[in-house]
Formats: structure tokens, C-alpha cells, sequence
């Protein structure tokens, strides 16, 4: 009885020990778990804040999450000016399945949730939210749900997705915490890489500043800057495409007149509104605008569909309000490129400055040449008649007088030839001041020559080649302006021919005024068809006709195609 009564208290406590230790051993393991959970979350911290390139920053955060509360599938969302999700950064789901899924999510259904109301949301089943679409083919089938805003500077800079916790449980308030915790972190992340990248890129643009700042000062010619200048825009930008628009002469709609970068040759020759395009709205915004789509952007309203293949773009006015818009900048990445930031963009406008001083600096540097050229002219007339016709003029004189004491008839016949050709030369250099002096007056910029200079330019976009031009004589003062039409029309056609029939490498154009104005075009193709339309040549001929000249259209020398066109000019002017 003794035994079995002492017995008795030791058996009856032993149940109450046993779950005193069961309970301490589970807080124990509770404690070390969350001490584990803690290491990780100041891992991931570390993780997060160790790298300061903004991308590598956010692929960094999506993967600490996913890790810290054991998620499936995990992504980061990065809210645009439009509220929609301008970036889509996604963990778990391979590049195939990735691809066979399509786009990216934009900020739609339950995603668009979260950017609407910002604020933390942990959900058991995804499809029984009232803002959820379900899930696209080929999606991986998701369930459990928990999302977080991230801030930068008390605003939301995008939003932390994680789904399906793994072993089928559910994220729990301690997940939410821990996520929260994590956007915290990721925030000033965030904010470290964007102040580091804006402080580069600042170098960079400051830099590059300088350089077209020392190029205009140089003396480079206007298109050597803006080449520069687009180079400098498009690296530092990171953009696929560089666009300068310029502004009509009706400033009724900007011009492309210069394309680098993808498609460029598609893009070039654009012709603009001012009003319903996104180039149009920096002109008449005034000042820097975006979009993360310039295909689908709401400004663009007239025209048909353009910009196939871009996706982000910038555009920002080249001058100023009170210098009046010079043009347009604008800077393109491709279809699926990250949009431009802040960092990237606003250093835009003051690089499009740099552009409208390099053609403020063009132009009066043209303008002082101008001014140079023309008082060289003046004084190369001025030489001319006071010096060079007075000496020719007084020749003459002496050998006219001297006629008389020769007595050799072959030998006075001579003199006499001589005399002649010192009056024909005292007759050209005559001619010549007076061209001389008509350039003074801008006549030359619209005279035979610069016209026939603008025609073969023109020519040369559809031949794909300069075509080869030599003239001779005094083009500007011996063909009358009617005859200087005919001939520019003629010359037109000629080259006209050549694009659309000859397909040749190689064109010729001669041009001479003596006694007659003749035009000979040459090249090198497939020559004259025996059967084909000769419309364009009987034009040539008739023209011809009309000035009392002639046309012919033969075979070339060696091969192609040699067209001849002649009319009589009226004799020089003579001047005592």
C-alpha cells in the first residue's frame, strides 16, 4: 500500500509535464522560425539594396519575395503617367509559356484593383473577386493571392503580385507583414537606382552638351551639329529611333526631314499635322510629351496608322517660345522597350536648346558668308571695270592708232582680229560684272544655273545616285527666261525618264551657252525601247521646235540612252 501510494503523485504529474515541454519546444520552434524569417527578410533587404541599376533592382525584389513567403509564381508591376502598367516584371513562368501566353498584363481586372485602391489584398481564391477575369490560355491555374503597393516618395510606384503559396496552404497575415516590410525596403531601393541613374545620365547629357557646344564653336557646318546632336540623343536615350521634324512653310504640319535608327527609311519624308499627331503636340503643347505607346497614343487623331514597330516614345519642340518652334526632337524604342522615365526625358528639353542654338548659329553663320561673298563679288566687279576693261579698252586704242602705220596688209588684218577679240573679251568681263552684281541683288539663288543645280538634286532621291553635271558659259545672262523654263521642264523629264525606265548607274547632264543653249543628257541603261510610249519625247521635241531648235534621242556611246537638245540663243549684248 506504501509503495503504491507513493507511486501515485509521480504518475498523475507526468501527463502536465509533457505538454508544459510541448508547448515550450513549439514556441522554441516558433521563435526559430521567425528568427529564420527575420534573417531572410534582412537577406532579401540586403539583396535588394545592393544593386543600383533599376532593372536589376526590380528583378532583385520580385525574387525576395517570391522566396520569403513561398510563392509560386511572383511579379512586379510599375504603374505609368496613365495608371496603366507601363512594366511587367515576371518570376516562375518560363520564357516558353511566357510567349505562348502573349502580352503582358496592362492593369486590368484584379491587377487594376490593387492600382485603384492601393493597399495590401490577400485573397484565398482569385476567381471569386468580383474584379477577376480569370486567367488567358496557356496561364498557369493560380488560386491564393497577395498583393502589396510599393512607394517611392509617398507615391505608388507599382505593386508587388505574389500567387500560390506553395504546398497548397494560404498566405497568412505574417506573410502580409513580411511583404509589407519588403516593400519598404524595395521603395528606397527603388528610389536609390532612379537618383543614380538620373545623376548619370545628367553626366552624360552634360557631357554631351558640351561637345555639340564645342563642335558649333568650331565651325562645324549645321548638318555636322544636328548629326551630333542626333547620335548623342539616340545613345544616351537608348532609342531605336531618332526623328527631327521641321515646320512647312504654311506652318500648317512638320516634315521629317531627318530618320535614324529603325525603319528610318520608312519614316523619312513623314508629313505631319501640327494638329492630331504626337509630334504635332510638342509644338503646340509647348514642351515635353510622352507616351508608352506612340502607335496608340489618344493625341494622334488624323492620318492614317504610322510609327509600325515603336512603342515608347518622347518628343520635345527644338527653340523657344520667344525664338518661335524650329522643329521637333523626337525619340522612339521598339514595341515592348520600358517606357522613358522622368530621369530620361526631362533632360530632353534642355539638349533640344543645344539644337536650336546649332541652327540659330548655322544660320547667321550662312548669313555672315553670305554677307562676305557678295562684298567679294562687288569688289571683283569693281576690279574688273576699273582695272582690267580701262587696260583691255586702252590696248585697243594704242593698236586701233597703230593700224595706220602698218603697212602690210596680212599684218593689219591681224591687228584688226586683235582689236575685235579685245572688244568681244571687254564684252565678257562686262558680262561677268554684271552677273557679279546680280548676285548682290539674290538674283543668282533663282538663276538658270541653281535652278538646274536643284533640279539634279531632286533627281538624285529616285536615281539613288548623284547624276554626274558640267556646264559651261554664261548660263544666267545669255538664256532668256523663257528659254531657261523650257529648259528646266526639258531637263525634268529627261531625269524623269531615267528614274521610272532606264534603271541605270550612271547620268550625265552637259549643259553649254554659246550661240545656242545645248542640253545633253546621258546614261547608261537599258536604252529606248523599239515599241515603247513616246509621249515624253515628243513633249521634248516640241518644245524644241517651238524655240526654233532642235531634239534628237538616240542610242549612247557605249550603251543607255543619249538625248540632245538644242535652241538658238540671241547674240550678246554689245557695250562700247
Amino acid at each position: 500500500m506504501g509503495s503504491s501510494s507513493e507511486r501515485g503523485p509521480t504518475d498523475s504529474a507526468q501527463p502536465g509535464l509533457d505538454d508544459l515541454l510541448r508547448g515550450l519546444q513549439s514556441r522554441l520552434e516558433t521563435a526559430h522560425g521567425t528568427a529564420n524569417r527575420i534573417h531572410s527578410l534582412l537577406e532579401a533587404v540586403l539583396v535588394v539594396g545592393h544593386d543600383l541599376d533599376l532593372s536589376q533592382v526590380l528583378q532583385h525584389i520580385v525574387e525576395a519575395a517570391v522566396a520569403l513567403v513561398d510563392a509560386e509564381y511572383g511579379a512586379l508591376g510599375v504603374i505609368g503617367e496613365d495608371q496603366r502598367l507601363s512594366r511587367f516584371i515576371p518570376v516562375g513562368i518560363d520564357r516558353e509559356r511566357a510567349e505562348r501566353i502573349g502580352a503582358l498584363p496592362s492593369g486590368h481586372g484584379l491587377l487594376g484593383e490593387l492600382i485603384r485602391r492601393a493597399e495590401p489584398l490577400r485573397l484565398t481564391e482569385i476567381s471569386e473577386h468580383p474584379s477577376s477575369y480569370g486567367v488567358p490560355e496557356h496561364h498557369p491555374p493560380m488560386h491564393s493571392f497577395l498583393g502589396v503597393p510599393i512607394r517611392v516618395r509617398d507615391t505608388v510606384y507599382g505593386n508587388l503580385y505574389l500567387t500560390e503559396k506553395r504546398g497548397g496552404a494560404q498566405f497568412d497575415e505574417e506573410d502580409e507583414a513580411v511583404l509589407e516590410t519588403l516593400a519598404v525596403a524595395a521603395g528606397v531601393a527603388i528610389d536609390n537606382a532612379r537618383l543614380y541613374t538620373q545623376a548619370r545620365l545628367g553626366e552624360r547629357w552634360l557631357a554631351a552638351s558640351a561637345e555639340v557646344t564645342n563642335s558649333l564653336l568650331s565651325g562645324s557646318s549645321r548638318q555636322e551639329v544636328f548629326d551630333l546632336l542626333i547620335a548623342r540623343a539616340a545613345d544616351i536615350a537608348g532609342a531605336d529611333l531618332t526623328v527631327v521634324a521641321l515646320p512647312s512653310p504654311d506652318g500648317r504640319s512638320l516634315e521629317v526631314s531627318v530618320a535614324v535608327g529603325l525603319d528610318s527609311e520608312v519614316h523619312r519624308g513623314l508629313v505631319l499635322p501640327k494638329e492630331g499627331s504626337f509630334v504635332g503636340a510638342a509644338v503646340t503643347t509647348g514642351g515635353l510629351v510622352t507616351t508608352g505607346d506612340v502607335r496608340k497614343d489618344p493625341r494622334i487623331t488624323a492620318g492614317p496608322p504610322r510609327w509600325a514597330g515603336l512603342g515608347p516614345a518622347a518628343a520635345v519642340p527644338i527653340g523657344t517660345a520667344e525664338g518661335g518652334v524650329r522643329g521637333v526632337l523626337m525619340l522612339a524604342r521598339a514595341e515592348g522597350k520600358p517606357p522613358f522615365g522622368p530621369e530620361e526625358s526631362t533632360p530632353l528639353a534642355g539638349f533640344a536648346a543645344q539644337a536650336a542654338v546649332a541652327m540659330e548659329l548655322a544660320e547667321r553663320r550662312r548669313d555672315s558668308e553670305q554677307v562676305a561673298l557678295l562684298e567679294e563679288r562687288d569688289r571683283i566687279a569693281r576690279d574688273l571695270h576699273d582695272l582690267a576693261i580701262q587696260r583691255l579698252f586702252a590696248t585697243g586704242m594704242t593698236l586701233q592708232g597703230a593700224t595706220r602705220f602698218i603697212e602690210h596688209p596680212e599684218a593689219s588684218d591681224r591687228v584688226l582680229r586683235a582689236i575685235d577679240d579685245l572688244d568681244e573679251t571687254v564684252r565678257t568681263i562686262r558680262s561677268s560684272i554684271f552677273g557679279l552684281r546680280a548676285g548682290t541683288r539674290g538674283s543668282a539663288a533663282h538663276g538658270l544655273r541653281a535652278r538646274v543645280v536643284a533640279t539634279i538634286d531632286r533627281a538624285a532621291a529616285g536615281l539613288g545616285f548623284a547624276p554626274g553635271l558640267r556646264m559651261d558659259g554664261l548660263l544666267d545672262l545669255r538664256v532668256p527666261p523663257p528659254v531657261a523654263d523650257a529648259l528646266v521642264a526639258v531637263l525634268e523629264e529627261a531625269l524623269s525618264n531615267a528614274v521610272r525606265h532606264a534603271h541605270a548607274h550612271q547620268v550625265q547632264v552637259d549643259l553649254t551657252a554659246d550661240s545656242e543653249l545645248n542640253l545633253t543628257v546621258t546614261d547608261d541603261g537599258v536604252g529606248l525601247p523599239p515599241d515603247g510610249p513616246r509621249s515624253g519625247l515628243a513633249n521634248l521635241a516640241e518644245r524644241a521646235r517651238r524655240l526654233g531648235g532642235c531634239f534628237q534621242a538616240g542610242p549612247g556611246p557605249d550603251s543607255g540612252t543619249r538625248l540632245v537638245w538644242r535652241v538658238p540663243l540671241p547674240p550678246p549684248e554689245r557695250r562700247s
